[in-house]
């Protein structure tokens, strides 16, 4: 009776949990990875196939001719009138047919024939058919009358009529032709080259060649090599180059992704800042004038207390400006700003702040150019950090105040404090919204400092030792030209 109940406690808990995060970055790194792969290997493959068929090719071409190159050339030098092709003489049989040459001249030049044949370069074994498939010669003495019936590429040599190549890892025992005398060290290659009669229409004879050219099997190794090698090489590069580019994009995409919550966040704060600013603000405004109402008439012992209204009155107040000011839409116009002004407007302001605070400013110039920024937001970032810095001192503290210019490009403005400083955590955590570690403070100066200088493309950077003060640089991007 439990069961479906569990049942549905589990399915409810399972629409409940958030949907899995995806990677980009992994997601393309395993596909692109798999299909580079694959495509790289398709390429070497096809490649590969391409190179050996036709270096094999090639070489049976320029065996076949070289082969009947010799046939006609010992043929034309038998100086007979009317001599019939080689492919007609090769077979002794057929002697009967010619009773008008000479049977030792017509030795004298199948001999020669032959021992051209036998005498062509890498040549492993040589046979010579019939057209009834009988072994008319062969550099193999024991295949001479034999008949090779069922050999498919040799039927196919005779019907084809052209130069017909195949290669072979192994030797097929099977095959009774291969009697190798010198057995391959590692492939050979099959060549069948047809004589014709006459007319060129029948083929009279088919000379077979098994030939081991270790020069062209070296240079194809070589260029497999140089084929693998250029393949992955283009692979690898093609993926990093891929992998570079949406890295960057997945850096991009995060760094958007979390403006865009950021931005979101602001703006419902803003939203519900300023409702709860408006609703408020009547009732503080009432509260105080009644307070101070109160202030004239009464000059006994409330009197110190209606002045704790007015100053908590006061703070709220300046709470909900400073709340407001902070959450605020930013214009993105951007103007030339001298950093100069902004810092002697700065101090001037805080004047009577120092004073009090018997501080002492110290202010570096090394070099100031104008940057860019908004004239009214780089005083308001000034204020928000000098009264930071002078409320961590306390009394007696010096603030250091550094303007340089290192290239061209860009204008450091850095505010060192002899503070308190902060911890590790505090660091961590200090350009979090409402985050603080000042007393009755609201936690947004920074966070208003940081949103105006990204907004501009500017940076900020913080250092601080608990203990030895801190020190804020503000990286001003500068007009250029």
């Amino acid at each position: 009776m439990k069961w479906p109940f569990r049942r549905t406690r589990d399915a409810q808990a399972d629409a409940a949990s958030p949907p899995a995060t995806f990677n980009l970055l992994r997601s393309f790194s395993v596909t692109s990875m798999a299909i580079i792969l694959l495509v790289a290997l398709g390429l070497g493959l096809v490649s590969t196939r391409f190179v050996i068929g036709q270096s094999v090719e090639r070489d049976a071409l320029l065996t076949a001719q070289f082969v009947q190159s010799i046939a006609a050339t010992e043929v034309r030098h038998a100086q007979i009138d009317d001599v019939p092709p080689m492919g007609e003489l090769l077979d002794p049989r057929q002697d009967g047919k010619f009773p008008g040459i000479d049977p030792a001249l017509r030795d004298k030049v199948r001999g020669e024939f032959f021992d051209h044949i036998a005498q062509l370069p890498d040549v492993l074994l040589a046979n010579i058919y019939a057209p009834d498939k009988q072994v008319i010669w062969s550099t193999n003495p024991s295949l001479i009358g034999q008949y090779i019936l069922g050999d498919d590429d040799l039927e196919r040599a005779f019907e084809e009529k052209v130069p017909v190549s195949t290669s072979y890892h192994d030797i097929d025992d099977a095959r009774m032709e291969q009697k190798f005398i010198t057995p391959p060290d590692f492939i050979f290659i099959e060549n069948y080259v047809p004589l014709f009669n006459a007319t060129g229409d029948q083929v009279m004879a088919m000379v077979e060649i098994y030939k081991e050219p270790k020069d062209l099997i070296g240079r194809m190794e070589r260029g497999l090599l140089l084929i693998w090698l250029a393949t992955v090489a283009g692979g690898a590069l093609i993926y990093l180059g891929l992998y570079w580019i949406v890295r960057r994009a997945a850096m991009l995409l995060a760094v958007q992704q979390q403006k865009l919550v950021t931005n979101e966040t602001y703006v419902a704060l803003g939203e519900m800042s300023s409702a709860v600013a408006h609703s408020l603000r009547n009732p503080l405004a009432t509260i105080r004038s009644s307070a101070e109402l109160a202030l004239e008439f009464d000059s006994g012992v409330a009197h110190k207390n209606i002045g704790d209204i007015i100053n908590q009155v006061d703070r709220m107040s300046s709470w909900v400006r400073e709340l407001l000011q902070s959450l605020r839409p930013l214009s993105d116009e951007p103007e030339p700003v001298n950093l100069l002004a902004c810092v002697h407007d700065s101090l001037l302001a805080f004047e009577q702040q120092i004073a009090r605070a018997q501080a002492r400013v110290v202010f570096e110039v090394q070099q100031a150019p104008l940057v860019v920024n908004q004239q009214v937001q780089v005083t308001q970032i000034l204020n928000s950090l000098m009264a930071n810095a002078l409320e961590a001192m306390g009394k007696g503290g010096t603030l250091t105040i550094t303007v340089a210019s290192p290239d061209n490009r860009w204008v450091w403005l850095s505010l060192a404090d002899t503070g308190k400083g902060m911890s590790a955590e505090q660091r961590a955590l200090c350009f979090r919204p409402f985050f603080t570690t000042k007393q009755g403070g609201l936690g947004v100066g920074l966070v208003l400092v940081k949103r105006i200088m990204e907004r501009f493309g500017g940076r900020v950077e913080l250092q601080s030792q608990e203990g030895e003060g801190t020190c804020v640089s503000l990286g001003f991007r500068a007009v250029s030209g």
